[in-house]
């Protein structure tokens, strides 16, 4: 017994040795591409025969005919033995081992038949040199170890499908020209799904012309990882030999990898060959690569025909019943077309179904209005599906008939019915009228089942939705507004949108700046059935109307859809309105766009002047309502929505929160205490000279606060003061009767002049509405009026400050004025007829409407010497 544990040790030691040494010399110590011997297998079962290719199981009874298919050439002789087992704990009888001499001429003619007995749970195949007890040695070693050879045997299956799995990835990856990134992303994509793996997302961002090398290393789990973690090589370089072999065979890492079939088969072989005195044999897998009948084999070391010899151990289908293959549906959601000239139907789960041919005879079974019809389906990794027939293939579909019949139809009633409007509905060449005789939600959807067979046994896959006919009844569900010069996505809706080819923006009258219809992208709407989302990629263009071209699979005319583009919208930031007022004030960016605003039923439309007097601005608005219109009260605090109207005819909305009533104030009275000192008698009451003070009197209709103000200020608010009762310019008369002074020199200084507001300002900043107070004017000083002794000449009007006078005149008509011009710096003003005794009349340049009257006495014209 310590013989045999040393024994042991120095093997296991020794197969460690031989990987790490592996492991220097190559990136993959132990890929199967050493090419084995074929043998050729086919199965019987209830009078039919599939190839191994085609066997995904066996069961009891199970006729399984063989042929070691071996060069004629072959100098050694190959001993065939094929043994059955039923459990670890087991033994098979002797009657389940057959001895095949491959050297026999009849063997090699006809191979042999072998019937799976019942209670068999396992079938594996042995290629041994012919030695001298070599077939009672390896019975004699299987069934003293039936355990080994179990796990021997499931592991050499399980890596068979995996590796066909990684090999379908790489072959189908090398179809993918090298130059173009995004197919080798979306390829990449789609046989991942298909096959259940996991490529490096590294390759894709190393340089163009390094992806394709990348993803096609073959066979390194560093660069086609599909979640089963590190490499034999790495656990073996990283830890205990010793310990990786000992625990190798019951971990899921090891027994589920690329390398499970070493790891499974090769450990427990080794393990055994202490007690395999006789044959003198060693064991190496062999992973099978079925083709139609033929067992191609790889091995991952080279046999020995020297002490000891290699046996090579070939894994079968399991003895059980068939497991279905669980394949779904990518996306429960997905429609998928069968009007295109090539159709896949995306499912996965299954990755066996893409990587063997156990599934075989796949049809698509349709239900179609009470008709059935199948039509025969092929796995496709790349294409990341199940492939329909070509066309002609799919000829009982009728497909291509019924999209032709229902154009034709369309076309014969759209020239009796009337255009539909094109705004935002769809109208079409070929489907624009098309008969009602089908519901909207029968006209495209209908159902198939994938169906075939698994092995021996028919399973019934998946159901999925498919579209037969092309969709109708185009709209635009969108419903913000596109912006010229933005690329926006909108969401197009019909009774089907599966068989969508192409969506082509027609710029129409843009075509310049669009450089002709431009097709554009689109994918479905998530969560939305029946709705497709398109980028509109639109360049700077006039705004208008536009057309999106759809064209459909098997339709020789586009559906069209009108829609309309518009400028960079108004952008509103808030509207201020006071309950009460007949004004409301909007605040925001390019308010020039508004048209009206609607707010519980009042309309305000957009004036001349903001609420400082002056033009609108780019951030103001001051909207009214009609003249003379008495609103109804709103109450302080309630919550509306406002309906902005733009002049495009887009409709904005903004949120409204009514504000307390403000401050309102009337003029009672003024006292103007003109000076007596100046000729110049104001016609205007309203006119204020500028360097005269002002009392007035006002009346609030609410308590005035004491913290409350009277602002003044002219229309383009350059001239500003406050009236306050701290100041002492205001003086609280009662509760609402108030009394002011306003000095407009002291507050506005020598240059002031002009029509000067007031307005009743709380303490918290709230305004009330601007009331006209006066015109703040300037008055020359006018010295003396000289008239000579002849009438039919001028007088002359002498003094100072004479720039201020606008015209004066004899009469207040102003039939014969003498203008001043501007910026006149002379001391003296022709006047001319002579005027009356009761002097003439002036017009000021800070209130040229009003004519003032002037009282002068008239003197003589100096003499000449005398000047």
């Amino acid at each position: 017994m310590m013989a045999i544990v040393l024994r042991v040790f120095r093997l296991t030691g020794t197969l460690a040795a031989l990987l790490l040494l592996c492991t220097t010399l190559h990136a993959d110590p132990a890929r199967f591409d050493l090419a084995g011997p074929k043998v050729d297998v086919h199965v019987t079962r209830d009078h039919r025969t599939l190839p191994i290719a085609q066997v995904p199981n066996l069961l009891p009874g199970d006729k399984i005919w063989l042929h070691p298919d071996l060069p004629p050439t072959q100098s050694v002789h190959y001993l065939l033995v094929a043994a059955f087992r039923r459990g670890t704990t087991n033994p098979p009888p002797d009657n389940w081992f057959t001895e095949i001499q491959t050297w026999n001429k009849k063997v090699r003619e006809e191979g042999v038949t072998i019937t799976v007995p019942a209670e068999a749970q396992q079938v594996i195949l042995f290629l041994a040199p012919e030695t001298g007890g070599d077939f009672s040695t390896l019975r004699s070693a299987v069934r003293g170890r039936p355990g080994v050879f179990v796990r021997a045997s499931q592991d050499l299956t399980e890596a068979g499908f995996e590796q066909a799995r990684i090999e379908t990835y790489l072959a189908n990856i090398r179809l993918v020209p090298p130059d173009d990134p995004k197919a080798l992303a979306e390829h990449s994509d789609l046989l991942a799904r298909t096959l259940n793996l996991k490529p490096n997302g590294d390759c894709f961002k190393k340089p163009l012309d390094a992806q394709a090398n990348c993803l096609t290393q073959a066979g390194s789990q560093s660069l086609l990882d599909d979640g089963h973690g590190k490499t034999v090589a790495e656990a073996i370089s990283n830890g205990s030999s010793t310990d990786f072999i000992n625990q190798a065979t019951y971990t899921s890492m090891a027994g589920a990898g690329l390398y499970s079939a070493y790891v499974g088969a090769v450990v427990d072989l080794v393990r055994i060959m202490s007690g395999l005195h006789t044959a003198k044999y060693q064991y190496i897998p062999a992973i099978a690569f079925p083709n139609g009948e033929a067992l191609n084999l790889r091995l991952n070391t080279p046999p020995s025909f020297h002490d000891p010899k290699s046996v090579i151990v070939i894994g079968l289908p399991a003895i059980q019943a068939a497991v279905p293959p669980p394949l779904r549906p990518a996306d429960p959601k997905v429609v998928t077309c069968l009007l295109k000239p090539a159709i896949v139907l995306p499912v996965e789960g299954a990755p066996l179904v893409f990587s063997t041919g156990f599934a075989h005879d796949l049809v698509l079974h349709l239900d179609n209005a009470g008709k059935e019809t199948e039509v025969p389906l092929t796995p496709d990794a790349f294409q990341g599906g199940l492939v329909l027939a070509h066309p002609p293939a799919r000829r009982p579909l009728s497909l291509e008939s019924v999209s032709t019949s229902a154009s034709n139809e369309s076309k014969e009633e759209a020239k009796s019915d009337e255009a539909k409007p094109a705004a935002t509905t769809a109208t079409t060449a070929a489907t624009e009228k098309t008969p009602n005789k089908i519901a909207p939600a029968e006209a495209t959807t209908i159902s198939g089942t994938v169906t075939g067979f698994w092995g021996f046994d028919s399973f019934s896959g998946p159901t999925l939705r498919l579209q037969d006919t092309p969709g109708k009844d185009w709209k635009l569900l969108s419903t913000d507004p596109l912006i010229a010069g933005k690329d926006q996505h909108v969401l197009l809706t019909a009774t089907g949108t599966a068989c969508l080819e192409t969506v082509k923006l027609d710029p129409g009258p843009n075509s310049s700046a669009f450089g002709g219809a431009k097709e554009q992208t689109f994918k479905p709407a998530p969560d939305k059935p029946n709705t497709v989302e398109v980028a509109l990629s639109l360049p700077p263009h006039d705004p208008g109307t536009l057309h999106l071209a759809i064209q459909q699979y098997s339709l020789h005319q586009p559906d069209t859809v009108s829609l309309t583009d518009y400028s960079e919208p108004a952008k509103l930031d808030g509207l201020t309105y006071h309950a009460g007022d007949a004004t409301a004030q909007l605040a925001g960016s390019r308010l020039d766009q508004v048209q009206k605003l609607v707010l519980n039923d009042l309309t305000f439309t957009p004036t001349p002047a903001n609420p400082n007097g002056g033009p609108a601005t780019e951030k103001d608005l001051l909207l009214s309502l009609p003249h003379n219109f008495n609103p109804p009260q709103l109450h302080p605090g309630e919550h509306l929505t406002a309906q902005v109207s733009l002049k495009d005819g887009r409709t904005l909305t903004l949120p409204v929160t009514v504000s307390p009533s403000r401050p309102s104030v009337n003029l009672l009275s003024k006292s103007i205490n003109q000076s007596e000192a100046t000729p110049i008698h104001l016609a205007d009451q309203d006119d204020l000279p500028a360097d005269q003070q002002l009392t007035f009197s006002l009346k609030s209709i609410q308590p005035f606060p004491r913290g409350a103000s009277i602002e003044i200020a002219n229309a383009d608010e350059s001239l500003r003061t406050s009236l306050s009762v701290a100041s002492g310019s205001l003086i609280l008369q009662n509760h609402n009767t108030l009394l002011a002074t306003l000095d407009p020199l002291k507050a506005f200084g020598t240059s002031a002049f002009g029509p000067l507001r007031l307005r009743p300002v709380m303490p918290d900043g709230t305004a009330g509405d601007w009331l006209p107070l006066v015109t703040l004017v300037r008055l020359p000083t006018l010295k003396d009026l000289h008239c000579p002794a002849d009438a039919a000449q001028p007088c002359t009007v002498s003094g100072s400050s004479l720039y201020l006078v606008d015209s004066i005149a004899t009469d207040p008509d102003f039939t014969t004025p003498t203008s001043v011009p501007e910026g006149f710096v002379g001391n003296t003003l022709t006047l001319f007829p002579r005027p009356a005794k009761t002097g003439f009349f002036l017009k000021l340049r800070d209130d040229p409407t009003a004519a003032n009257s002037v009282t002068l006495p008239i003197l003589p014209q100096p003499a000449a010497t005398d000047r």
